[in-house]
């Protein structure tokens, strides 16, 4: 049956916010605090998908370092993100879900999690709270881009299905806030098909890139088989980036099916994905003794080892063994492997090539999208007075550890302070 839409679009009152993810409702939140109505559309059959599987090992909502080790997480985007969490920071977002009834407490590493480490109660007690403030929510609704404005006001398409037919609806607002998250995890709804809708309405946009991502290594066969899914524990990692800097940051991976992940992994991945892009590869090294000094490592290696083989002299004198000794040998030449001096500079300092990322639909997150200087301080886009931006959609990054969702919380609010006032000095055309 044919899509069908309305010769004459619905108009709202208020504002519409598009992605139901904690920047869309963060938004709404702002909107709805202020008096105004506010219905929220997501495509999913129902809202916060993305969030409840960031939850799932624990929902991380923040982190508890001081402030300017904070905003250094945000790398080059720090100065743009810094005035959000200006407006909302990690001390306010803790206070927030505290409102909310829900207890936090610092974890060892200065994560910061709900106190039964769960996400969907959080997510009940705040769209609660929404919808008592007056928020609608519209679920199964796919924003498929703009109309034609009318009278001055956002037209909205969306698809959804009315019975068993396919249709489609257009509202009319005087202001939208689009937080239609990033490029990862389409299956959740975050499939970053409207990138090539704001283009081509004039908006500024970087293209997809992933980040907190795994890396494609080119395993032998043999160490794929016998060592995928195994992690490498106390380890570290270095890589020079592309201004030279060398970086050093110590933790764990996992052995995958195709290379390497895992939160150090992670962490670095955003120097490693600019290599590849760069060169076509990046070469990391891993240091498999990081509580070990490279002259200890070089007297402990350099010692007789009789008979005994070399993997029991490592695993003796250092306690390499497992997937560490299995990482020497993938890695090193028999003769190297005999060669106590090599044997100790690769034990500290391991080549490890990494050829691609892994693709952007089942990484944690993107890199790119809408520009900062595409839009005001208030995250409005320029090119389209009346909409905003927030979220994973806008062009930055962050690791894991609880940044990336204080940026999208953050953003949100900004994003929809900014389209209550706006609705406040724009007059409405009936």
């Amino acid at each position: 049956m044919p899509a069908v839409t309305p010769a004459e679009p619905v108009r709202h009152a208020g504002a519409i916010v598009v992605g139901g993810g904690p920047a869309g409702l963060m938004a709404a939140e702002m909107l709805a605090a202020q008096g105004l109505p506010v219905d929220v559309y997501d495509a999913m059959p129902s809202v916060g998908r993305k969030f409840l599987m960031a939850g799932k090992g624990g929902m991380n909502i923040t982190h508890a370092e001081p402030a300017d080790a904070f905003l250094g997480r945000y790398g080059v985007r720090a100065d743009r993100i810094g005035p959000l969490l200006d407006t909302f920071d990690a001390a306010q977002l803790r206070a927030w879900v505290h409102a909310l009834g829900i207890d936090t407490f610092v974890g060892s590493s200065g994560r910061v999690f709900p106190a039964d480490m769960k996400a969907a109660p959080l997510l009940r007690a705040w769209l609660h709270r929404l919808r008592e403030a007056g928020m609608r929510l519209h679920v199964r609704h796919r924003w498929i881009g703009f109309g034609q404005p009318v009278d001055g006001w956002h037209v909205l398409r969306f698809a959804t299905r009315q019975g068993d037919a396919q249709v489609e609806v257009e509202v009319a607002a005087r202001t939208v806030v689009l937080a239609l998250g990033g490029g990862s995890w389409a299956r959740l709804g975050s499939d970053g098909a409207w990138l090539p809708m704001l283009a081509a309405r004039g908006v500024d946009v970087a293209p997809l890139r992933p980040t907190n991502c795994g890396f494609d290594v080119e395993w032998s066969e043999v160490f794929r088989t016998q060592h995928a899914g195994e992690p490498v524990k106390s380890a570290a990692i270095g890589v020079t980036t592309l201004d030279g800097t060398v970086l050093h940051r110590p933790g764990e991976f996992v052995i995958s099916e195709t290379g390497i992940e895992g939160s150090l992994v992670y962490a670095l991945s955003a120097p490693i994905r600019d290599l590849i892009d760069a060169h076509g590869s990046a070469t990391i090294t891993l240091d498999l003794a990081p509580g070990r000094s490279a002259g200890d490592v070089a007297t402990e290696v350099g010692r007789p080892r009789g008979s005994r083989s070399v993997s029991s002299h490592l695993q003796s004198r250092l306690g390499i063994t497992g997937v560490k000794a299995r990482l020497l040998r993938e890695a090193l030449t028999k003769e190297a492997m005999h060669d106590p001096v090599a044997l100790a500079a690769a034990i500290k300092a391991l080549p490890l090539r990494l050829v691609r990322a892994r693709p952007i639909d089942e990484v944690i997150s993107t890199a790119g999208g809408v520009r900062f200087e595409a839009m005001n301080d208030h995250l409005m886009l320029n090119a389209m007075p009346g909409v905003f931006c927030a979220g994973e959609m806008l062009d930055w990054e962050a690791p894991t550890g609880g940044y990336l969702l204080t940026a999208c919380f953050a953003s949100g609010r900004v994003a929809g302070a900014g389209a209550a006032a706006y609705l406040k000095v724009s007059p409405a055309t009936c």
